[in-house]
């Protein structure tokens, strides 16, 4: 991490933790302070993603971010500076593809949001099964990591309030299909196994179409 990337990061952890959010992350210790993982989470708006790389620094992390984001200036700038990976939506961006795997071969932490766009009403949406794909191929551990209360960010700026910002961390796993092919299919079934694992974390009330936890079965993973 470079000095000004350094610089940056703790200077907006100190003002998520102690000037626009109250933090509410008490399993943060949970996350493994070393070798490559697959962290995934709900997408609920743009204040998570720096909230939860503010959170895991100093660990290397890094993700995928539309590349329409590299439009705005802002955006440009801080992700360059953060090392995301531009991916291309609705293809197979073979590039991105490889990037993330190398990330994870340099142990990297690889944050990525199953649902794909947010959801911004904070309950869970349909997921895509990129995230599967990316862990069969690098053999890299998965890591539930849920938020809630960042859709209220936004407004709650605007009323001059802090935001209540919560955080649960889940337990470790790899995907193991026992042999099965992998077909479409096959990847949306597990992807939809992993964001049950998710609701679980979360309150009731935001699990989506997620709500009923008793149709996962957790047959492809095997605990680490």
């Amino acid at each position: 991490m470079s000095l000004l990337s350094h610089v940056v990061t703790r200077l907006m952890k100190f003002g998520l933790n102690h000037i626009l959010c109250r933090v509410d992350a008490p399993d943060m210790d949970k996350i493994p302070p070393r070798g490559p993982l697959i962290i995934y989470s709900n997408h609920t708006g743009s204040i998570e993603v720096p909230m939860l790389y503010a959170q895991i620094y100093p660990r290397p992390v890094t993700g995928w971010a539309k590349i329409e984001s590299w439009d705005n200036w802002f955006l440009h700038w801080i992700f360059n500076l953060w090392g995301a990976i531009p991916v291309r939506r609705g293809e197979a961006d073979m590039a991105a593809l490889r990037k993330a795997l190398d990330a994870l071969k340099k142990s990297y932490i690889f944050g990525i949001a199953p649902e794909g766009t947010r959801n911004k009403t904070g309950k869970l949406i349909h997921a895509h099964p990129g995230a599967v794909m990316l862990a069969l191929m690098s053999g890299a551990p998965l890591l539930p990591v849920a938020n809630w209360g960042g859709e209220n960010f936004s407004p709650n700026l605007q009323k001059f309030k802090r935001t209540d910002f919560h955080i649960r961390v889940g337990e470790p796993f790899k995907i193991d299909t026992n042999g099965s092919r992998v077909t479409g299919d096959l990847r949306q079934e597990i992807v939809d196994e992993m964001m049950y694992r998710l609701a679980a974390l979360l309150p009731e009330e935001y699990r989506g179409e997620y709500s009923n936890l008793e149709k996962a079965t957790g047959k492809y993973f095997v605990n680490v």
